[in-house]
């Protein structure tokens, strides 16, 4: 099993700017996507990420978030059962992206 890393808000934005190809994957409920998202991100609610697992590349490097860090976290130990390899886990999840990066979002 793969060791999930913590990624800050500050070093996902400087390498999506850098145009590192991650996949982020967005575990949270389609009422939530909703309110606010962070542009690119997959939606895939955590309740379904078992069945669909196998829609996403365990070669690539993902980062899992939802709103806080919590269910992203369960998502990233789950991705890291089924072989994934580069994992990581958003932390403070899209409330803390909204207040250190993108203000813009709506905050819930």
């Amino acid at each position: 099993m793969s060791a999930i890393a913590t990624i800050l808000p500050r070093e996902l934005a400087r390498r999506l700017a850098a145009g590192e190809e991650l996949v982020l994957l967005d575990v949270r409920e389609p009422f939530e996507l909703a309110i606010c998202r962070i542009e690119g991100a997959r939606h895939v609610p955590l309740s379904e990420l078992g069945e669909r697992a196998g829609e996403l590349d365990p070669e690539r490097a993902t980062v899992c978030v939802c709103h806080h860090g919590i269910r992203s976290a369960h998502a990233a130990g789950m991705l890291a059962e089924r072989g994934f390899r580069e994992l990581y886990n958003l932390a403070g999840g899209i409330e803390r992206w909204t207040v250190e990066i993108d203000p813009s979002l709506r905050r819930y």
